[in-house]
């Protein structure tokens, strides 16, 4: 599998993530609902590691690595919590996009932290992503 196939499996199951999420988040705190959806990814992501034996890598995680890896952790459990509590109190098809913001800031965090070179068309891309993002959040 390619990068190209694997980030569209990811784009459709991310947006299945947000409208079964809509549905499930309706009549539960916000808060509860991100630590159920977190157990089952525990328990589903660490079969993953247990089924194909990759577990036994795990003394050979670098200090740097394991430091970067815990604060992604960190990052991805807050925009989760804020990502329900949007949810639960907004519109999905209003909510996601806004959400899907993250993908000009991760382009911008890119070239800052990163050093990767913004070319022309990534750069126009972006501000397309952002005015669609305006727009759609604006609509009413």
């Amino acid at each position: 599998m390619n990068w190209i196939v694997a980030a569209s499996l990811s784009a459709v199951f991310a947006a299945l993530t947000a409208i079964l999420a809509k549905i499930g988040v309706k009549d539960v705190n916000s808060n509860l609902a991100t630590a159920i959806r977190t157990v089952v990814i525990l328990i589903f992501a660490w079969g993953i590691v247990f089924f194909t034996g990759t577990q036994k890598e795990l003394g050979s995680i670098n200090r740097t690595a394991l430091i970067f890896l815990v604060l992604s952790g960190i990052a991805t459990g807050l925009s989760w919590l804020f990502y329900f509590r949007a949810l639960q109190i907004g519109e999905a098809s209003k909510v996601v996009p806004i959400d899907k913001l993250s993908l000009v800031l991760t382009i911008i965090f890119a070239v800052l932290f990163l050093k990767e070179k913004l070319s022309l068309q990534v750069g126009f891309g972006a501000i397309l992503m952002t005015i669609g993002t305006i727009l759609i959040a604006l609509a009413k």
